[in-house]
């Protein structure tokens, strides 16, 4: 097209290689004048704005520049901002919603992937596969008498605290787990809560009543260690936790006294505060408490999905149309 609208992509070569696939890059070149960073290291507002003073678009993720009001102020055609990772606080600023700038994210496709590996979770850890596993391998068959018995996924009631994206993701997949669930989220009806498949409940009563709880709450000031020794002291034996938010929802020394106690108490922790964990933390060998490195967000296969989500939005501007994925400067204060 004649005059195509100018789009930059403010993030390092490896990370532009890692969410924008040949069919994304084709569709970004065929549509718009794309200006395309080419170093290895996060770009610098200089180097963006030198790059593209006319831009239109700005595409951004992980180890981009922020968009200062500054750099902003340099880019007086900017029309948006299509964030192709998750939060978008580290990107942003007042400035871009000032000037009604559209921004969106890519956090509804993460979602996908954090709401699958945390279902996952829920039935490693129903059937204890890391305690058991271990003793089957070294050549005893059989559940060790040690070992905390393997159970069910289905029949058992899961708490979800947050309906996020990663929240409804877990809720969609858990309907065909044939499981009870309870919906901790203070910005939801109980009428939204059944619609979504949960029943409405509050924290300390979806820890009484959970044998599994997963957290996919924001980390923000009023979650910090919403997980503590006396919400943990609430939970049954042998119940689990799950935490693929954020490190910060968890007091992980609260965590770590409940799980020495004894009483099955289990734990999968993909996130921790601070992250990685320090070389002498209790985490490393917490009974009953299984870490993974922050894996639970899109990886490889996937993450072509987080540059096509970022064509996608440019796409609909363009075009006129709404964005599928907006955020407002409001919703700051509520998400990730």
């Amino acid at each position: 097209m004649p005059n195509k609208p100018v789009v930059l992509v403010n993030m390092p070569v490896s990370t532009q290689h890692e969410v924008i696939d040949a069919w994304c890059r084709d569709r970004l070149e065929r549509d718009f004048d794309m200006r395309w960073f080419q170093g290895g290291k996060r770009p610098t507002e200089d180097e963006l704005a030198a790059l593209a003073p006319d831009a239109w678009g700005i595409v951004t993720g992980w180890g981009a520049c922020a968009i200062s009001p500054g750099l902003a102020e340099r880019m007086p055609g900017l029309k948006i901002v299509a964030h192709s990772a998750g939060t978008v606080k580290g990107v942003v600023s007042e400035a871009l919603w000032a000037r009604n700038i559209t921004v969106t994210s890519a956090a509804a496709q993460i979602a996908v992937d954090v709401a699958q590996y945390a279902v996952a979770l829920m039935v490693v850890g129903s059937k204890n596969l890391l305690g058991i596993s271990p003793a089957v391998s070294a050549g005893k068959w059989g559940e060790p008498k040690d070992a905390r018995a393997a159970t069910d996924l289905r029949y058992a009631t899961v708490g979800v605290i947050s309906a996020s994206h990663v929240g409804r993701n877990v809720l969609r997949l858990l309907k065909h787990y044939e499981v009870e669930v309870l919906l901790f989220d203070p910005f939801v009806t109980p009428e939204q809560a059944r619609e979504l498949g949960a029943e409405k409940a509050g924290l300390d009563d979806l820890m009484k009543r959970s044998d599994i709880v997963t957290i996919h709450a924001p980390s923000l000031p009023a979650t910090r260690h919403m997980i503590n020794a006396r919400t943990l002291g609430l939970m049954k034996d042998d119940a689990g936790l799950i935490n693929t938010s954020r490190g910060t929802m968890i007091d992980e020394a609260a965590l770590v006294a409940e799980l020495k106690k004894g009483r099955g108490l289990w734990a999968f922790l993909d996130v921790t505060d601070p992250e990685p964990p320090k070389p002498d933390s209790p985490l490393f060998n917490c009974p009953n408490l299984h870490l993974t490195p922050h894996i639970a967000g899109s990886k490889v296969r996937s993450r072509n999905r987080l540059g096509r989500q970022a064509y996608e939005e440019l796409r609909r501007c363009c075009a006129g149309e709404p964005p599928q994925f907006a955020v407002t400067e409001k919703m700051l204060a509520t998400i990730a």
